[in-house]
């Protein structure tokens, strides 16, 4: 049976409700945040996610605003009642991470930095685990166990895609992954089909499928408008068809017996 972790403003994730977060890849400034927080209050959502430290696999690209994207995150998430997940791209960001947000994100790359996993094991917050984009579920699970050894045991696992030999998307989602989290553990577990993907038109159906198998959450980028994003733009909702996923997500977890929140 899947644990279910409280959360903040009365949320939940492992149980009946699907928790949809959603937000810009990367903070760029307080106007593009707020614009589209203003559109999930609306829709009724309560995360906002955005990036802060950005791990980029270029460093001549926009590696995030840090601290300042910290604080708007912050800002906007306050005004608004939201919960913010962001991620801490190592231990000497930790401190920041946890001072700002609420649920704190591992990324893909930082899978196995041990360091990290360890001081992210010794505060008290939720931590969003993402897979290694060449892990293997055990390996995954290890990982997990690394921050359970320290004493956090609300652990939230994500499945993101993993690398394949095939060049017409940016990763796989592996949806089997996301049904045998289900089946065989007590993390709950949400998918990000927009890093899974790697391609906006893709992603509602990879949400689909994630809904279907068993998530407990989606994790999904949004901006207002993708082609001057400076991060993978490609990849995220434009905020004009932002309702519409919605509620495309909202009749998919009607169907499972959950709700989207």
């Amino acid at each position: 049976m899947t644990n279910i972790i409280s959360l903040p403003n009365n949320l939940q994730i492992g149980g009946t409700d699907v928790l949809l977060m959603a937000g810009p890849c990367s903070v760029e400034s307080y106007e593009q945040t707020r614009v589209v927080a203003k559109s999930m209050h609306e829709l009724g959502l309560h995360v906002l996610r955005g990036g802060a430290f950005k791990p980029r696999t270029s460093p001549n690209v926009f590696q995030g605003l840090g601290l300042e994207g910290l604080k708007i995150l912050r800002q906007v998430a306050d005004e608004f009642g939201f919960l913010v997940i962001t991620e801490a791209l190592g231990v000497e960001q930790l401190p920041s991470v946890v001072e700002h947000s609420d649920i704190i994100q591992i990324g893909s790359r930082n899978m196995q930095h041990f360091p990290l996993l360890w001081a992210a094991g010794e505060q008290p917050k939720p931590i969003l685990l993402k897979r290694g984009f060449m892990s293997t579920i055990q390996e995954w699970l290890a990982a997990a166990e690394h921050i359970v050894s320290r004493g956090n045991e609300k652990i939230i696992l994500c499945e993101r895609g993993i690398r394949s030999f095939d060049p017409s998307t940016r990763n796989v989602l592996d949806v089997n992954a996301i049904a045998q989290i289900k089946a065989s553990t007590p993390f709950p577990i949400v998918a990000d089909p927009s890093h899974a993907t790697g391609r906006v038109d893709l992603v509602p159906a990879a949400a689909r499928a994630s809904l279907a198998a068993g998530a407990d959450g989606l994790l999904v980028e949004v901006h207002p408008e993708p082609s001057s994003a400076l991060s993978d733009g490609e990849q995220s909702l434009a905020l004009k068809s932002f309702p519409a996923f919605v509620e495309d997500m909202r009749h998919i977890a009607t169907a499972m017996g959950r709700e989207i929140v």
